[in-house]
């Protein structure tokens, strides 16, 4: 399990631009509005070798602003699920009140912090650093996030306060399962339906499940963990009511599993934070099944299971390769189907492919197929090779990293999903330029 990095800041210091610096590309909005980003946005950075999850969140802001409250209860959760907190101020307008009230909320936490000076583009207003000493969170970092001046200092920085990443203590051939969702979709029901036994408190009550659960069982002698999603640590109906808070726990899980069980709850239907919280068990790599579950609370005919089929295809695009079941965790209707579904899909998770057999695939797929102009010139394929599984991941050598269109490489893993499955996981396609 890698350690988390979470940005906090007042409103428009620069926090979504920081963020942005970090991974490398524009996942967060980035706006002149304060306010804009409402929010965590998540992301893995690296910075040499060392990897870590990034939560950029919603500005503090302690007025009445439409979505402070939001704002602000997020942003508490970040920092107290982060292993390290970047605190960024703004150089230009000194210290405020309210990043003095941020100070005193960071004090609180107990947890390592760095404070960050953004929007020193300029050597003339270094001297006014002095000032955030004040703050009494350590020597401040003069950064400039828009030019990336300094950036390189605040990661030296952070990665040396992360702890290290922590291994699984189980065998490598244990199959390791998340189940993640919205609040009351049936996470624990499924736990309890899997293992077969009754470990977690099955509650109508949303946020029930507090810590972290780890089920380890056996099925036709294969070894599983079951993680279920843990709920909210902090106490307060502020926390335990509002459905988005739900994703921060969930990536902890997502990183420590094989396999995502994306739980829908069928009565309710298909909400937008369903496909957020999918979206980052894709984003991760990990292999996914989508599960439609209450499967039993509503009326069907025969074309019920193929609508919902066509639905949730639309609404999930870029899971196009997961399977989708559909069951009751309560009463256990169509469990069956699910653990056949688990084994094929962990198998495409860890499958090899010859590299013979995958140079002809990815030659036959530039020949009938062959790239349109793209950034300057035309993409050629030299040598491929798998380097890894858990996704499968693959090495393509190429003339020019630049030229492959988005569309041609999503073209190449289609030709590879042709010819190989991977049914239930992502694709990793590598670009090396040939020397």
């Amino acid at each position: 399990m890698i350690p988390s990095v979470a940005i906090v800041g007042r409103p428009n210091v620069g926090k979504s631009t920081l963020f942005n610096r970090i991974i490398g590309e524009r996942l967060a909005i980035t706006d002149e509005t304060p306010g804009l980003t409402r929010d965590r946005i998540y992301a893995q950075g690296e910075w040499l070798s060392r990897r870590f999850n990034i939560i950029d969140t919603g500005g503090i802001d302690f007025d009445d602003a439409p979505f402070v409250h939001d704002i602000k209860a997020q942003t508490e959760i970040a920092i107290e699920e982060s292993d390290l907190i970047i605190f960024l101020v703004d150089v230009r307008s000194g210290i405020t009140e309210e990043d003095s009230l941020i100070a005193r909320m960071l004090y609180k936490a107990d947890k390592n912090v760095l404070v960050a000076v953004n929007k020193v583009d300029d050597v003339s207003l270094s001297d006014t650093l002095y000032e955030f000493y004040a703050l009494g969170l350590g020597d401040p970092i003069p950064i400039s996030s828009h030019h990336g001046i300094g950036i390189g200092d605040l990661l030296d920085k952070t990665i040396a306060l992360l702890p290290e990443a922590t291994e699984e203590p189980y065998q490598e051939d244990t199959i390791k399962l998340c189940l993640i969702g919205r609040p009351n979709v049936g996470k624990s029901s499924l736990m309890n339906a899997l293992v077969g036994e009754d470990r977690v408190i099955v509650s109508e009550i949303e946020g029930t499940t507090r810590d972290a659960i780890d089920s380890i069982f056996t099925h036709n002698d294969q070894e599983y963990v079951v993680i279920d999603t843990a709920g909210l640590r902090k106490r307060g109906k502020v926390y335990e009511a509002a459905e988005k808070y739900s994703v921060l726990r969930a990536l902890s899980a997502i990183e420590r599993s094989d396999i995502a069980l994306i739980i829908i709850d069928a009565e309710r239907g298909i909400l937008e934070q369903d496909k957020k919280i999918a979206g980052y068990a894709h984003e991760t790599g990990k292999a996914s099944i989508l599960v439609i579950n209450k499967w039993d609370k509503l009326e069907k005919d025969h074309r019920t299971m193929n609508r919902w089929e066509d639905d949730m295809r639309n609404n999930f695009q870029f899971l196009n390769y997961a399977p989708i079941i559909f069951l009751s965790a309560l009463t256990k209707a169509r469990l069956n189907t699910l653990f056949p579904t688990i084994t094929n899909v962990y198998k495409e998770y860890t499958k090899r492919v010859a590299t013979s057999v995958l140079n002809d695939v990815i030659s036959d797929a530039f020949q009938m197929n062959p790239p349109k102009r793209h950034g300057g010139g035309i993409i050629k394929g030299y040598y491929a090779t798998q380097i890894n599984t858990k996704p499968p991941s693959f090495i393509l050598f190429v003339n020019n990293t630049e030229w492959m269109h988005f569309s041609y490489e999503r073209y190449l893993k289609n030709k590879l999903r042709e010819a190989f499955g991977f049914q239930g996981t992502p694709i990793k396609i590598i670009l090396r330029k040939r020397d």
